[in-house]
């Protein structure tokens, strides 16, 4: 720190640097260790400097580097086979980040009605409290004031609802209706999971309206809820998902996924990227499916947000002046606080326990999956000690 600085002032970041990571440990340049919730806000999947994605990465910068989409990349025919055999679906688009991957999703279902002979089918309904990406058509699509103010005319043809309101959305499916996207739980939002009746409710009517359902599992995919995406814990599929963070670990990398059908009307010269799908991103993507992959990997994700929830459970009771509940599933987890929820962030990061914040004034808790137990009970004793400071300072 300390050196002029000539980035955009658009991040605000602690006076913190980390030179160094370890699983679910960060290090500054002095040596001290801090134990990270944040994981990137849910981008670590395996944490910091794991063996095999760094073997991985070493071993694909070996080789080709870039080829553009010219030419076949190696690596994209694997990566891709394996997300549709495990998933609903039957094409993959591969991106460099989440928003991305959004846009892909959008154009495809715009594009799906379009070759259907339906061009008037543009519209896309999204939920109030959404986060979709920062680009000029994902900040339309989740509708926050706070990221479109100051860039323009939105982006038309998204229509903003409240989440759960059932009568608001069957009154808002017309003519011009493409699809309808959500998160299965919205992590910037604050942790508000969709309930499985909504989520079977959506699908129900997308049927009945020959309208297509996308779901947006950017944070909530790859293992992060204790099943490979959040919607696998219901018994309905999308036809289109967009996913990105925990499938490169850490490395850019995202992809559009979808049924061979809701692809359909992406044919040759519609959709493109330069950097999509490159070598060292698709080395990194399978080889974080070779981990999460294994057999009982995800049932150890689902252990250890067993004792994460029984922690924060704890911690609500003990601080009532200072949390309201818990909320999330799997490791996606959150806090509601009663108190601003930077001052917690805050405290917490001085007893060097990273988590970050999220919206209704919630603390998201975001280990890496790969945390051990050792960790989570350290985890425990810096919340507690950082709650209690909290708690004694708003008591003075």
């Amino acid at each position: 720190m300390g050196k002029e600085n000539h980035t955009f002032d658009v991040y605000a970041p602690p006076p913190l640097e980390f030179v160094r990571g370890e699983g679910a440990r960060l290090y500054d340049g002095k040596g001290d260790e801090y134990l990270d919730c944040t994981a990137g806000i849910a981008v670590n999947s395996l944490g910091h400097g794991h063996p095999h994605l760094v073997e991985a990465l070493k071993g694909a910068a070996d080789g080709i580097w870039h080829l553009s989409n010219l030419f076949a990349i190696p690596g994209q025919a694997s990566l891709a086979g394996r997300l549709c055999e495990n998933t609903f679906a039957d094409r993959v688009f591969f991106t460099n980040s989440g928003a991305e991957a959004i846009e892909c999703a959008i154009k495809a279902a715009r594009r799906y009605h379009y070759a259907k002979g339906n061009p008037e089918r543009t519209k896309i309904i999204t939920f109030e409290g959404a986060f979709h990406g920062r680009t000029i058509a994902t900040i339309a699509a989740g509708g926050n004031p706070k990221y479109t103010e100051g860039f323009g005319p939105r982006s038309p043809g998204f229509v903003h609802l409240p989440l759960g309101d059932d009568d608001a959305l069957k009154a808002a499916i017309d003519d011009e209706t493409a699809a309808i996207l959500v998160e299965p739980i919205q992590g910037e939002g604050g942790i508000r999971e969709v309930a499985m009746h909504d989520l079977n409710r959506y699908r129900e009517l997308c049927d009945e309206h020959g309208i297509l359902l996308v779901f947006d599992e950017i944070q909530t995919g790859v293992a992060r809820t204790g099943r490979l995406f959040a919607h696998q814990w219901s018994d309905i599929e999308p036809d289109i998902m967009a996913i990105a963070k925990g499938i490169g670990a850490g490395f850019p990398v995202g992809a559009c996924l979808a049924t061979e059908d809701a692809a359909s009307g992406m044919v040759l010269g519609t959709h493109g990227s330069t950097f999509g799908g490159n070598p060292l991103a698709m080395a990194v993507g399978n080889a974080v499916l070779d981990v999460v992959l294994e057999d009982g990997f995800m049932d150890s994700v689902n252990e250890k947000a067993r004792s994460f929830r029984q922690i924060l459970a704890e911690m609500v009771d003990t601080f009532p002046d200072l949390l309201a509940d818990v909320r999330g599933k799997g490791l996606l987890m959150g806090m509601q606080c009663k108190v601003p929820n930077t001052d917690v962030v805050n405290k917490m990061r001085d007893h060097k326990l990273l988590v970050v914040g999220g919206g209704s004034n919630v603390i998201r808790i975001l280990p890496p999956l790969v945390i051990s137990d050792d960790e989570i009970a350290m985890v425990k004793e810096r919340m507690m000690s950082a709650l209690g400071e909290l708690q004694a300072e708003k008591d003075k």
